[in-house]
């Protein structure tokens, strides 16, 4: 096959046009030969090679005829499976169809892929490449100057049971949305996401997805984060990493004695006898029977039952006197 572009540009045959391009970014970023002062000729024929891989790969034409044909069938030996763009198609004397790959110009391919307006090679006089300040800001974190602009997040609520958040769960979304295809065109494709909750998220946890978002010219594309909220549920409320829950007991019962029968989030029968006396703001903690906590898994908050007392809108003489009786020191 000669050459192998997949191992130069690092991705696998089946890569998609998303990793393609991470890919290309980041290899062409690492091997320019601006910011390879001390090893140009190497760096130079490094992002050449980079630079041919991803104009091969990333058109669906020139990547069949290499699947096929290899390097040799790009460069004029083997005939080709139809007219592409970026190729020439000439008859030799005998007859006979030859497809002949030109790959481009290396540095207009960079200034295409990050938004220059140029070529590099034109430009270095006064580029913002002199001084490798380019460079210096992509380590740093910051936007270029005059590189393409990230676009801003895209934002989604994901509504969760508690059970998930107290279990674990897997949650796959379908999202839509628009991307280029090798003429430049729009086109609208779906994908399925698929979200690890991991047990003990709280509201508000963010899941990121790099570059989801529909692409655009000279934009780098939005991310895409999911925020965790909280479904209502109908005996447990969450307070940190505790369970609170409400019984409600008649009068009787609060002076007399009670046993709690609950069903926990992951289906366990729990029963709980109290024997002294339950005051109207008496609370029951039951250890390690809370929300697990995410970044010490071994460990989980308290369950703390609550207690509603119903107490009776009258009483008869008969029991009032009973109860005085009952009640006196």
């Amino acid at each position: 096959m000669g050459v192998d572009y997949y191992k130069i540009l690092q991705v696998d045959k089946n890569a998609n046009e998303d990793e393609l391009k991470k890919a290309y970014r980041k290899l062409a970023m690492k091997w320019h030969p601006d910011k390879n002062q001390n090893n140009k000729k190497e760096a130079e024929a490094k992002f050449k090679q980079i630079s041919e891989a991803y104009e091969v790969l990333s058109d669906p034409q020139k990547k069949a005829v290499y699947d096929q044909y290899g390097e040799e069938g790009l460069k004029g030996q083997v005939p080709p499976p139809d007219a592409a763009g970026g190729a020439t198609f000439f008859q030799t004397g005998d007859g006979s169809n030859v497809f002949r790959f030109n790959p481009r110009n290396a540095d207009d391919i960079f200034s295409e892929f990050f938004g220059f307006s140029g070529r590099l090679g034109g430009m270095r006089g006064g580029s913002p490449f002199s001084g490798g300040s380019i460079f210096g800001s992509f380590a740093e974190g910051k936007p270029m100057s005059s590189g393409p602009r990230k676009a801003p997040p895209i934002e989604q609520k994901l509504p969760c049971r508690l059970e998930d958040l107290y279990k674990g769960a897997t949650k796959k979304m379908k999202i839509s949305r628009e991307i280029f295809d090798a003429s430049g065109k729009t086109l609208p494709v779906e994908e399925i996401l698929t979200i690890n909750i991991k047990p003990g998220w709280k509201k508000g946890t963010k899941i990121t997805f790099p570059e989801k978002g529909n692409e655009q010219p000279n934009v780098i594309s939005s991310d895409l984060i999911f925020i965790i909220d909280e479904k209502p549920h109908n005996v447990f409320t969450r307070n940190g990493n505790d369970l609170i829950v409400t019984q409600k007991i008649s009068l009787a019962d609060a002076l007399t004695g009670y046993t709690v029968h609950l069903t926990t989030l992951d289906g366990r029968n729990l029963t709980i006898p109290i024997n002294g006396v339950i005051s109207p703001n008496y609370e029951e903690v039951v250890p390690r029977e809370g929300m697990p906590i995410p970044k010490e898994p071994m460990k989980r908050g308290n369950l703390r039952i609550k207690f509603d007392i119903k107490f009776p809108n009258r009483l008869t003489a008969e029991q009032k006197s009973g109860i005085k009786i009952l009640l006196s020191p």
